[in-house]
């Protein structure tokens, strides 16, 4: 085997398993919400299990591989201007994982889609259902947190546009695949040195965190949930 067809690891199976399920997720969440309250239901549900990505990716950012984690790609200052000015010269510099850019949309994404999903908690659909918190803050919080809801995932939209739009922009036009790899988890030796490469994908320390995950979801709206009087007349 030549160098070249030499394949490293660089993204982790646990970040690329929240990549693809958001994805899913995402588009089941703006399919149930276009219903007409149909399946509310279902979209709350899917709410719980988007609110648990994030949160995962969010603790996986501290504790997982390599590229996975905030310090090693967070936009710094000088992080960005040495990214536009690499842009301005000639050079065709790629990044093994996020360059700055891409840091910051995966930034923004984040508190976009824990806006979303958090907001959702605290308010009702006017018909049928309402979020676990709903009816525990005041009226003019409520309505804070409708226009959120009902407003974040169109800017959610706009920065998955962008994000999809840079994969294909740095495929065409720079020729670096941004796409198979968060598929592959792998980089050519062309792009990823030896010492670069991450050596696996702490899947036994990702277990874990999703475990804790889910326990702290179903707790935050299950056993944490305030419970409903019923009144009888």
């Amino acid at each position: 085997m030549t160098q070249s067809k030499k394949l490293r690891l660089v993204w982790d199976l646990p970040l690329r398993l929240f990549h693809w399920l958001l994805v899913i997720a995402i588009c089941g969440a703006w399919y149930t919400s276009e219903q007409q309250g149909e399946m509310v239901e279902l979209h709350m549900q899917i709410g719980y299990f988007i609110l648990g990505l994030t949160l995962f990716r969010v603790i996986w950012g501290f504790f997982g591989t390599r590229y996975s984690k905030f310090s090693q790609f967070f936009p710094t200052p000088a992080r960005l201007s040495n990214y536009f000015k690499s842009l301005k010269s000639s050079s065709n510099d790629s990044y093994v994982g996020h360059n700055p850019i891409g840091s910051l949309m995966l930034l923004l994404m984040i508190f976009l889609i824990l806006a979303q999903a958090i907001s959702g908690l605290f308010i009702n659909d006017d018909i049928f259902s309402s979020g676990p918190y709903y009816g525990t803050i005041s009226a003019e919080m409520e309505k804070v947190m409708k226009l959120i809801h009902h407003n974040a995932f169109d800017f959610l939209l706009a920065a998955i546009a962008l994000h999809i739009s840079a994969a294909f922009y740095y495929r065409l036009a720079k020729k670096q695949d941004l796409i198979t790899p968060m598929i592959t988890g792998k980089k050519s030796a062309e792009e990823v040195k030896t010492e670069e490469a991450i050596p696996h994908s702490k899947l036994l320390v990702a277990i874990i965190v999703a475990i804790l995950v889910a326990g702290l979801v179903y707790w935050l709206v299950v056993i944490n949930a305030p419970v409903e009087e019923e009144y009888f007349y």
